[in-house]
């Protein structure tokens, strides 16, 4: 048995995702029953990278199960300032605490911090590759306003290039039934070559790519809008050029589904207007809420499992040694 993470979706299998969906659904409906689960046990948010809602949604969910929380908001804030490498850093956190989740422009950096952790390693977003907890406030999100992951159409909206939610989002839907994605973008910012050679070309799921978001509204089941992120451009002029490739308004809802799911991961510049705010297709403020839920299902999960590895003559030993 070995002590499990959660660096890339893929780390877990459909029922596992399906579990952790339907605990967080339990969670929503009887929220006092998992208000201790956590007790006596300490979050560390390792976040060198800036974050609003996945920094604190982490910090409700562990609050919300009677746990403790620790750790810091930026790089600056911590001791990778003075250069002190993420092996170092995880390696002493692991000290302190039960569980970390952490964020990191780098990729791969989870990975590394998997590599030298006591603890069980949670992928708060690593550069434009994954962001696996957002995938699964995704699900959680299309399951409880569809009420079904299999059989849909998926729009994904703006840049697919560097969007790590994106990436999570096609390898955790492609292993469903019936799914096909409709990929929009500018040519610039389209889905990577190896996201469409390793997950959906070897999966077989049908996709198609366009540059036209109102010519392909009218088949969509789901519209999951992303921003054109500054933070990973390399010059400001392609930035600016980009930043308004795709804007969300009511005209062009039109021809929408009228029981279409608007999902955004946040935060929002403006690619979707505010007067969509008030549609009832709008469901990213949900989204937002349904990423505590998620999330308090896989701390549950994953330090169940990690109590269970941490047997006599396991991880105490290995870690004496």
């Amino acid at each position: 048995m070995k002590l499990r993470h959660l660096i890339d979706i893929k780390d877990f299998t459909e029922a596992e995702i399906d579990e952790l969906i339907e605990v967080a659904k339990d969670i929503i409906d009887n929220p006092v029953k998992y208000s201790d689960k956590c007790h006596g046990k300490k979050l560390a948010t390792l976040f060198f990278e800036p974050s609003t809602r996945t920094r604190l949604s982490f910090e409700a969910a562990m609050y919300e199960l009677g746990g403790n929380v620790l750790g810091f908001s930026e790089a600056q804030s911590s001791s990778a300032a003075k250069g002190e490498s993420v092996a170092d850093t995880i390696r002493t956190v692991s000290n302190y605490a039960d569980i970390i989740a952490m964020r990191h422009p780098k990729e791969g950096a989870p990975t590394v911090a998997a590599t030298r952790t006591k603890v069980p390693i949670i992928n708060a977003g690593d550069g434009g590759h994954n962001h696996p907890t957002q995938t699964l406030t995704d699900l959680l999100t299309i399951s409880r306003e569809k009420g079904r992951l299999t059989n849909m159409t998926i729009g994904l909206v703006g840049d697919l290039k560097f969007g790590r939610t994106v990436h999570s989002l096609i390898n955790a839907m492609s292993r469903y039934e019936g799914i096909k994605f409709v990929l929009i973008a500018p040519e610039e910012l389209r889905i990577p070559d190896y996201v469409k050679e390793d997950v959906l070309d070897r999966n077989g799921i049908e996709y198609v790519e366009t540059t036209d978001l109102e010519g392909a509204m009218p088949e969509l089941d789901v519209l999951y809008m992303t921003r054109v992120q500054k933070e990973r451009f390399f010059n400001e002029e392609d930035y600016l050029r980009l930043k308004d490739s795709y804007i969300l308004t009511p005209d062009k809802l039109q021809n929408a589904k009228e029981d279409l799911s608007i999902l955004h991961p946040l935060p929002r510049v403006n690619e979707i207007s505010t007067a969509i705010d008030d549609d009832p297709r709008a469901k990213y403020f949900t989204q937002a809420l349904n990423g505590k839920y998620i999330r308090m299902a896989l701390i549950i999960k994953l330090l169940e499992e990690a109590d269970a590895f941490s047997i006599p003559g396991s991880t105490a030993e290995r870690w004496a040694k």
